[in-house]
């Protein structure tokens, strides 16, 4: 045992204590800081779009409601509407910083109001000019799109009401062309609103029901929704199981391969066996693995806890976090240490390490399905598979309608019997492939050597 603690204690600290370690660990929050600070900057910087709208209008009655519906102060107030509307659902500290009006966040999403001019142009206007006087490239302002209303658009016809042709340019900003679509509606529904002589205003608040803030009720209290948080918390739960084991896991296969390489690993044998090597290199990697885990999840939870949603979590999922890494780390952590003792080089691993990757992101494909219908007969079934049992029942338990606690603990049960057997496994080809060099040894000859052994 205490040959064991010593490997451990050297793959720790030899892993630890490089600068690559720290600033791998640093990275992805460092990433995430800069983004969050120059971003916005950048949105605030954009350029504002100006240009020509040019219409043609045979019922005489949309142009007008377009150059209103397409004014600054018309897409500011439709922008901030919808902002609002979904800041709604944010938390209180969320919509402070996105501006409790809505305003702020729309300029950070949408960039800057865009100033159109609208052209009329007759209602005999020939359509094939109009085309071409969309890609003339001139000195003036930009010809941003080409509007053709229907006759019928505005009074209803014998087969209803018509509606209208859009041309744009090439490269035209989908946002730019979504404020058009947005514009023609509102101008279009105002016209025949005024067609009808009917108060636009009196429409307006017949057809509008201001959304309210859902309200999510435990069994001890109850507190605001949070928009997206349901969908986004397996996901985290996910993402911090994947960094925890493919942290270890691809230490434990580039250390191997080094060591065996150089023909350290021969000096390593003359002092401990295999078994002892092995064991110690899947503690010292596992620790190094908890303490990434255990950095990222405080990040994490000084999140939740600056955006006052904390109590949206249940501190639960911690601890079967811990039960499912160790159960994924020491399945992935063994195939990784079986790679690396059968082969020579890194070249040669990464086309073994092909499969053992297909089945780590194999929960990731159906991440979204699982977290929707986590009780899918999809769902229950993968959830018993190994090795992607781990995460598949990780997510489900994160998402919004938790497994029976049968299915948790069976689940359980069925990933520490894969680690015994993988861990068997992996111990007679490591004791094996650690001292052959050459060509390495396919599937078939590793599962031969697994029946000798």
């Amino acid at each position: 045992m205490k040959k064991i603690l010593l490997v451990a204690v050297r793959e720790f600290t030899a892993t630890v204590f490089t600068r690559a370690f720290v600033l791998g660990l640093m990275l992805t929050p460092a990433i995430g800081a800069i983004g969050a600070t120059l971003v916005p900057r950048m949105m605030a910087r954009s350029v504002q779009v100006q240009g020509q709208i040019a219409v043609v209008d045979p019922t005489g009655a949309v142009g007008g409601e377009l150059a209103d519906a397409l004014s600054s102060a018309r897409i500011t107030a439709r922008r901030t509407d919808q902002t609002r509307q979904v800041l709604i659902q944010a938390p209180e500290s969320v919509r402070q910083v996105a501006g409790n009006d809505g305003g702020r966040a729309a300029r950070f999403a949408l960039g800057s109001v865009p100033e159109f001019t609208i052209v009329q142009r007759p209602p005999d206007a020939d359509l094939k000019l109009e085309r071409a006087w969309l890609t003339d490239e001139q000195a003036g302002p930009r010809h941003l799109a080409l509007i053709v209303i229907h006759a019928n658009a505005v009074r209803a016809g014998a087969d209803g009401y018509g509606e209208y042709d859009l041309f744009v340019p090439p490269n035209v900003d989908d946002r730019v062309e979504g404020e058009i679509y947005q514009g023609l509606r509102e101008a279009i529904i105002g016209a025949r609103i005024k067609a009808q002589a009917l108060d636009r205003a009196a429409i307006d608040s017949l057809v509008r029901v201001a959304r309210v803030k859902s309200v999510t009720v435990t069994k001890n209290d109850q507190r605001q929704t949070v928009a997206g948080f349901n969908m986004l918390l397996p996901g985290a739960f996910a993402v911090l199981l994947f960094i925890g084991v493919m942290t270890g896991g691809q230490a434990l296969l580039t250390s191997t391969v080094e060591e065996k390489s150089s023909r350290v690993i021969e000096i390593l044998l003359s002092a401990v066996s295999p078994m002892e090597l092995l064991a110690g290199k899947l503690l010292g990697q596992m620790a190094v693995s908890l303490l990434a885990l255990a950095f990222y999840v405080g990040l994490g939870m000084a999140l939740l806890v600056s955006f006052a949603m904390f109590g949206l979590f249940n501190p639960w999922l911690l601890v079967y976090l811990l039960i499912f890494f160790l159960i994924a780390y020491f399945v992935i952590g063994a195939m990784m240490l079986t790679v690396g003792s059968v082969v020579n080089d890194m070249r040669e691993a990464q086309s073994m390490m092909m499969p053992i990757m297909l089945l780590i992101m194999t929960p990731w494909l159906f991440w979204l399905p699982i977290s929707r219908e986590p009780n899918s007969t999809f769902s229950t079934i993968i959830s018993f598979v190994p090795p992607v049992n781990t995460f598949t029942m990780l997510l489900r338990m994160a998402s919004n309608t938790p497994p029976p606690w049968w299915q948790v603990w069976t689940s359980i049960a069925i990933g520490i019997a894969s680690v015994v057997a993988v861990l068997w496994c992996a111990a007679k080809v490591f004791r094996i492939g650690l001292l052959m060099y050459g060509k390495p040894p396919d599937f078939a000859t590793m599962i031969r050597w697994i029946r000798a052994a």
